[in-house]
């Protein structure tokens, strides 16, 4: 499968001739040094690598190491990390970029550079417009003579080191989580969520937990995206274990999904809403999430009297806006949580520590607080589009116009509202050659039959 290009990185299949082979590997990262040693050419730039645990992982490292290194930049090696671990490192060792091998939630086979920038935050589009450019003439590689070449060194461990801030937050009960004595079980779906999550228990003083898919090596025992048909192994747990919670991250360990004490889903939609529930509570202030987060945000948003704005999909997007407008909290509805107090990036280690605090606080059942929120049913699909034959902005158009009693917004892909509590969002991904289509409404008959209705009209368009 060819390349995904975006700023939430360069991404792939392994050992397809099209896909994130070595020498596309080699090539991305020189180019991202490149664009680094021009911005910083009066110093000695450092860049750090992680990883999470995919098979690929530790030989996509090495050839990332090998080729940073022969442009003279200097390379901290964190090994096994997160992507919200590495967005604080880049500004705990005043780094100037930073590179994640992940994937995030796609399946075993696939891998992904994601580049951060100085801020320990996603790259722009004109970033990656740059790093393009230098990978189509690689005659402009910034290669240096084998006496300039940059150091290796092993990184401190930037999981402890973002643990210890999460403590440092106002937000996180540590001795309140403690006196709960919680039981929690949570699905690490076989990567760096393993690590991070003993050590933020151990941190917070839980003791009773267990991890399930907890062995590092990168073979996911389910699919990883963190949605409900992927979690009925944990939601099984959670019941049968009669724990009081559950968690579900991604193997790159910025997506969280929860699971009630009765073994439903509390949904990753919902876990922003609890989260800005407990934060705006503390400190009021604007919310931030983009266009296919549930609307069950903006009751939130109401309750305390504070506006809520809405960004395109993606991080640095959501990150761009809620810098705009001084957002206290902001995220999206696939699981996401950006707390800026802390650092500008989705966080489930944070999301996980917050929601037991708000939890210990509470002291009340997830099933009694998730029924505190208004319901909304959601319907997420998709339209493979690689043997489509018609740009994705004219289906999107004419889609629209068969639809034009809704009101709409354009400003990343099509999305469709209306006045009975219902709305759609359809958008090329960022991640996979596919259309993303959400759907919102009070009634799943409802939601149902707007998803029935707009794939007969994709057909139609098609056609």
């Amino acid at each position: 499968m060819p390349l995904i290009k975006s700023i939430s990185g360069i991404r792939g299949t392994i050992g397809d001739g099209d896909g994130l082979d070595p020498i596309n590997v080699v090539k991305y990262s020189l180019a991202f040094a490149t664009v680094i040693k021009n911005q910083y050419q009066d110093a000695l730039p450092k860049v750090i690598v992680g990883r999470d645990s995919r098979i690929s992982g530790n030989s996509i490292k090495n050839l990332v190491i090998n080729s940073l290194i022969c442009t003279g930049i200097d390379v901290f090696d964190a090994d096994y990390s997160t992507t919200p671990s590495m967005e604080m490192g880049v500004k705990y060792l005043n780094a100037q970029g930073g590179i994640m091998i992940t994937a995030s939630h796609n399946p075993q086979n696939w891998n992904a550079l994601k580049f951060f920038n100085e801020k320990g935050e996603f790259i722009t589009e004109d970033i990656l417009n740059k790093i393009e450019n230098i990978v189509s003439d690689t005659s402009s590689f910034s290669l240096v003579k084998e006496d300039k070449f940059g150091q290796i060194y092993e990184a401190p461990d930037l999981i402890d080191y973002h643990i210890n801030k999460i403590l440092d937050l106002p937000y996180v009960k540590r001795d309140l989580i403690r006196q709960s004595n919680f039981k929690i079980i949570v699905d690490a779906i076989n990567s760096t969520g393993s690590i991070a999550i003993r050590k933020l228990f151990d941190a917070l003083g839980v003791e009773n937990y267990i991890l399930l898919n907890d062995d590092v090596n990168g073979i996911f025992e389910h699919s990883p995206e963190p949605l409900p048909e992927n979690l009925s192994q944990l939601s099984f747990n959670v019941k049968t274990n009669k724990a009081d919670v559950g968690f579900a991250v991604d193997p790159d360990v910025d997506r969280l999904a929860i699971i009630c004490d009765n073994g439903d889903m509390f949904g990753e939609e919902y876990t922003i809403v609890a989260i800005a529930d407990y934060i705006l509570e503390n400190k009021p202030g604007p919310v931030v999430v983009n266009l296919s987060t549930t609307q069950a945000v903006k009751f939130i948003a109401d309750k305390y009297n504070c506006p809520l704005y809405y960004s395109a999909v993606g991080e640095i997007n959501v990150v761009n806006k809620m810098k705009e407008v001084a957002a206290v909290i902001g995220g999206e509805g696939n699981g996401g949580v950006i707390l800026p107090e802390l650092h500008y990036g989705r966080d489930a280690i944070l999301g996980i520590a917050l929601f037991l605090s708000f939890l210990a606080n509470k002291q009340k059942p997830v099933s009694v607080i998730k029924s505190y929120y208004p319901y909304y049913h959601m319907i997420k699909s998709k339209i493979e589009i690689s043997n489509f034959n018609l740009p994705i902005e004219y289906i999107l158009d004419e889609i629209q116009k068969r639809n034009s009693q809704f009101d709409f917004i354009n400003i990343d892909g099509l999305k469709l509202t209306n006045n009975d509590d219902t709305w759609i969002h359809m958008r090329p991904s960022n991640t996979e050659p596919i259309i993303r289509i959400y759907i919102e409404s009070s009634s799943k008959a409802k939601a149902e039959n707007y998803l029935y209705k707009i794939m007969q009209d994709v057909n139609e368009i098609i056609k």
